[in-house]
């Protein structure tokens, strides 16, 4: 379908017989102005046929950043390699730096924070031994004398670099209370207040909303955002300039536009070719919600921009090596463990009456019971006593939680706090009942309240740590604790995995929410 010109019209006044709208008057016209002016924003003057302003062009990320990677590594190599006395280190290390910086960029290292492929330090380490790969090819087609010992230790340095600079690269920038990304979000009502308000519900993301400019004559319910200006309902000649004017005031690197009826199609292309030919950053809201960026895969097609999903992982080799590690990981921390474990079930037997260990029905993967395993931190009859404390319950939804919960003992509670009463399930994920990362187990009668969306989170085994465990924990109410769960349960990665286990040290440590 080609784009048809439409007539400025007036569709205030009565129509004709055919229904065809009446031609706008210049009187028509001029009170259509006014009202719009009226709800317009404080904004720069700006003559609407007047070219946007360059904006000072940003340092280069990836020509610095791929002169960092090859310095860090071909510097070093050659430091090395020369006091190693191997030949001609110079040109090792030069070869080295150079597939180094290649491979690096051939693999978007070097992109828009935006845009870039996610990875870290996980993404560091696959380029750097892909790397060796490479040079140990390289070495046995070329029949090079240098030694491959030496070689690995040589450009074990910019695997260094590499890591920290991705490291400070992703990193907020706090100072003055600036994120890696300020954003002007550009949409009609309902589109900026859904977006403002899940930008403005989460601190765990790189963005940071600055101001707003809505489309059309709506008002957006979301307060607390500075707006600049307003687009009219229809495409006008003003909207760059109006968008970049916004974006200049407020400071903002990134323009994220919720699309709509209103703005979509030839508009939004010529506001992106108006923001890219200023430098300004531009990002489209996607009705997509809960999906990690690797799981989607953007395509063209007759002109259309397709996005496809790729379903959430349920085996295959990941499935199969996060089993392999499940087992091997809590057999390691059984062993490692052993004494400190020995330790707290004297310390639990001796100051209360009562079992060691606390054995109770969870459900697990596909809503099947199994018995869990924990330290015991109540008295003997707190099941019997729970009945008594429900009115006192502090979280919503089918869990049960007291910040002073009368029924934990003063041993208990240090357990609590430093999660060591969860250790004992070590067990659980070696008979393979748990994994060491998934959603909390819940209780049967939990369970039995669960909804469709709710039943999701059984799609998985259950973890000893999870997205629950290092984001607050008993401090989220139970709606983001179904939230954090699902997006582990339909994106989990091997990768995600790691990650999350690192993150938990820093949680158990902070004792945030625990209790």
């Amino acid at each position: 379908m080609g784009h048809v010109e439409i007539p400025e019209t007036d569709i205030s006044g009565p129509v004709g017989l055919r229904g065809a709208p009446r031609p706008r008057t210049a009187a028509s016209r001029n009170r259509t102005a006014a009202l719009e002016q009226l709800w317009r924003a404080p904004t720069a003057q700006r003559d609407p046929a007047e070219r946007a302003p360059a904006r000072r062009k940003p340092v280069h990320r990836a020509s610095v950043g791929a002169l960092t990677d090859l310095l860090a590594l071909a510097g070093p190599a050659w430091l090395l390699l020369h006091l190693g006395g191997q030949p001609r280190p110079w040109l090792a290390a030069a070869v080295a730096g150079l597939l180094w910086t290649g491979l690096r960029g051939a693999r978007g290292r070097y992109a828009d924070p935006v845009r870039a492929e996610p990875g870290g330090a996980f993404g560091a380490l696959g380029d750097w031994l892909v790397l060796l790969g490479v040079l140990a090819v390289l070495h046995a087609a070329a029949g090079g004398s240098v030694d491959p010992a030496t070689a690995v230790v040589a450009v074990a340095p910019g695997l260094l670099a590499a890591t920290a600079v991705e490291g400070l690269r992703r990193w907020p920038r706090t100072a003055r209370g600036r994120a890696v990304r300020r954003v002007l979000l550009v949409g009609e009502a309902a589109g900026l207040d859904r977006a403002a308000e899940l930008l403005g519900s989460r601190t765990d993301h790189a963005y940071r909303l600055v101001a707003a400019i809505p489309v059309g004559p709506d008002r957006p319910g979301y307060e607390g955002v500075q707006v600049p200006g307003r687009l009219a309902s229809c495409p006008a000649d003003d909207d760059v300039t109006t968008v970049l004017g916004g974006a200049y005031a407020h400071e903002a690197d990134l323009v994220l536009v919720a699309p709509g009826p209103q703005l979509t199609g030839d508009r939004l292309r010529r506001l992106g070719w108006g923001l890219h030919d200023a430098g300004v950053a531009l990002c489209v809201v996607s009705e997509l919600s809960g999906i990690a960026a690797a799981r989607v895969r953007p395509v063209t097609a007759a002109g259309l921009t397709l996005l496809h999903i790729a379903p959430p992982l349920r085996g295959g080799p990941q499935g199969v090596l996060k089993a392999v590690l499940d087992r091997g990981g809590a057999l390691f921390g059984l062993l490692v463990l052993a004494p400190l474990l020995l330790a707290v079930a004297l310390s639990v037997r001796l100051s209360s009456r009562g079992p060691v260990f606390h054995r109770q029905v969870r459900q697990g993967l596909h809503n099947r019971p199994f018995t869990m395993w924990k330290f015991r931190t109540m008295v003997a009859d707190a099941e019997a006593r729970k009945a008594q404390l429900t009115e006192d319950n502090e979280v919503d939804g089918p869990l049960f939680k007291m910040r002073q919960d009368p029924r934990v003992t003063p041993v208990g509670r240090t357990l609590r706090r430093t999660s060591i009463d969860e250790l004992p399930q070590l067990v659980n994920v070696l008979l393979g009942q748990m994994s060491l990362v998934g959603p909390r187990p819940p209780l049967p009668e939990e369970a039995s309240r669960y909804d469709e969306r709710e039943g999701r989170r059984l799609a998985v085994k259950p973890g000893l740590t999870g997205l629950w465990q290092v984001s607050g924990r008993s401090d989220l109410s139970w709606q983001e604790t179904v939230s954090l769960d699902l997006w582990y349960v339909d994106n989990w990665s091997v990768a995600t995995d790691m990650g999350l286990l690192a993150r938990t040290v820093r949680a158990v440590t902070d004792g945030r929410g625990a209790y």
